[in-house]
């Protein structure tokens, strides 16, 4: 059985390298504890919906982490990871 693995998109690298050091950490560990080596990577999400319905939402304590699962390529891509109340806003 195939496995997955993550990524960061690149605009999500950069937006996340602004968040402070200790929540990089706190996600990087959730993501390499759930999402790497994991067979379901909806199993721990939820599946969004309107404009963003190809999109899955992981919560992390008042973080989201919002990515795109590829099938094909057993692959997580996050797009954009941050707190709560400002990650669903437009840039």
């Amino acid at each position: 059985m195939a496995v997955y693995t993550w990524e960061f998109s690149k605009k999500a690298a950069k937006e996340f390298s602004k968040l402070d050091q200790q929540i990089q950490r706190r996600l990087i560990r959730w993501l390499d504890e759930h999402i790497e080596g994991s067979n379901n990577p909806r199993a721990w999400g939820k599946a969004l919906e309107g404009e963003l319905e190809t999109f899955w939402r992981y919560r992390v304590g008042d973080f989201r982490i919002i990515a795109d699962i590829q099938d094909g390529l057993f692959l997580v891509t996050v797009v954009k990871a941050g707190k709560r109340g400002e990650i669903y806003r437009r840039n």
